[in-house]
């Protein structure tokens, strides 16, 4: 079974209850953060005051890659800020039945995150990360509900969230990312895939390859070297420093 992937509008209650109807199995409402400390910078997710243990953990591991990703931290109780900032974002994921998440990857205030956000690698990168969540925690597909934060509000048509440091709309580029997650997680098999291991630059795929679910793999800084057990089970190698070349032996002077 494959994903489908539906945009919801309305005030948020009416998206989270035309999900629930729908019969959803997972709903990811996409903002971005602002602050008005331009150096602001870390990446957290809002799940509702009643989260399943399934939200939290999804919300957890998607901040974590996010951060791993821009290259900046977690904020929150381990990435997720649970019943949201005093209660503020509670309201538009805790009437869900299916597990839900409102992400705040990066900081349209950040002039360097702003850039990213704006940008089609990072849109790219953004949307790849979601669509990898979703398909770790909800493996056998289904629809999914999508929500654009702050846009398509009833009560407010002409909410656009937070201005981009340097130009846009938190709004308008969250769709953006959304649009590109609905586009990988329809065009891609839903079925059980094995662990791999990827090398990124940017949002271009360098290298991939199946690794064993209970492979260590083992990186050393010291060398620049990734160590990935063989197929059969045979350890890695421990890393070690490499060895200087023999010098060779020195050339005697002819007449002996």
């Amino acid at each position: 079974m494959g994903y489908t992937v539906k945009f919801y509008k309305g005030d948020y209650l009416q998206r989270q209850q035309a999900a629930n109807a729908d019969k959803a199995v997972a709903y990811v409402e996409h903002h971005f953060n602002s602050s008005a400390s331009p150096t602001a910078s870390y990446a957290v997710v809002v799940v509702g005051s009643n989260a399943s243990s399934t939200s939290r953990n999804w919300g957890r591991w998607y901040a974590k890659a996010v951060a791993e990703q821009f290259g900046t931290k977690v904020g929150g109780d381990g990435g997720i800020l649970v019943g949201g900032w005093d209660g503020r974002g509670d309201g538009n994921v805790k009437h869900t039945k299916m597990p839900a998440v409102l992400l705040e990857p990066l900081f349209a205030s950040h002039p360097q995150q702003a850039e990213a956000i704006r940008s089609e690698a990072g849109q790219a990168a953004l949307a790849r990360i979601l669509a990898e969540s979703i398909r770790r925690f909800f493996p056998d597909g289904g629809l999914v509900a999508f929500s654009v934060g702050h846009k398509y509000k009833t009560s407010s048509p002409n909410d656009r969230g937070a201005a981009l440091a340097g130009g846009g709309t938190e709004a308008d580029h969250a769709e953006k990312v959304l649009e590109k997650a609905a586009r990988l997680l329809t065009e891609e098999a839903a079925a059980p895939t094995p662990r791999m291991l990827r090398v990124m630059q940017g949002d271009r795929l360098l290298f991939e390859t199946v690794v064993d679910e209970d492979a260590v793999i083992h990186w050393s800084s010291d060398r620049n070297l990734l160590f990935i057990p063989e197929a059969d089970g045979t350890p890695a190698p421990a890393p070690r420093t490499a060895r200087a070349a023999p010098k060779k032996a020195a050339r005697r002077g002819a007449g002996r």
